[in-house]
């Protein structure tokens, strides 16, 4: 009887610390998950605010190109406010905010003053990093949630 007892209460401690370890794994999962989009949204928030101060050295050059101008400004403003909303919505707007900008670059071309001036070619320089950074964070992010 007392083998049986002594079996049962085994049994019932190994399904505790199961339960226990497993559930620290699911919270250690979930934090790393969520540093992981933490990650990225910092990438992300640098990337507008670099946009930000492109948009405003390209419109001293560019005076006759307002709808790649616009374009850009209100891609980045629903990238700023898609970011409280869903997952889906926002990488939707990034993804029509890095449209936007492929196409201010293209406009950019026209304008031989502009592709000299020192400010635009280093925000260039730091977009193309921020670009970098942001696809490894968000491989970092995937990697997480998988």
């Amino acid at each position: 009887m007392t083998d049986i007892f002594a079996i049962l209460i085994f049994a019932i401690v190994v399904i505790v610390v199961w339960v226990v370890a497993s559930y620290n794994r699911l919270v250690a999962s979930r934090e790393k998950v969520r540093e992981g989009w933490s990650s990225m949204d910092i990438q992300l928030k640098r990337r507008s605010n670099v946009v930000e101060n492109l948009v405003n050295t390209v419109k001293g050059y560019v005076k006759h190109e307002k709808d790649a101008l616009e374009a850009v400004t209100e891609m980045r403003t629903r990238t700023i406010s898609a970011a409280d909303a869903g997952a889906a919505e926002r990488e939707t707007a990034e993804g029509e905010l890095s449209t936007a900008l492929i196409r201010l670059f293209a406009v950019a071309e026209s304008y031989p003053e502009l592709k000299a001036d020192g400010t635009f070619i280093e925000l260039q320089r730091t977009l193309a990093t921020l670009e970098a950074e942001i696809q490894t964070a968000r491989r970092h992010y995937n990697g997480c949630v998988r």
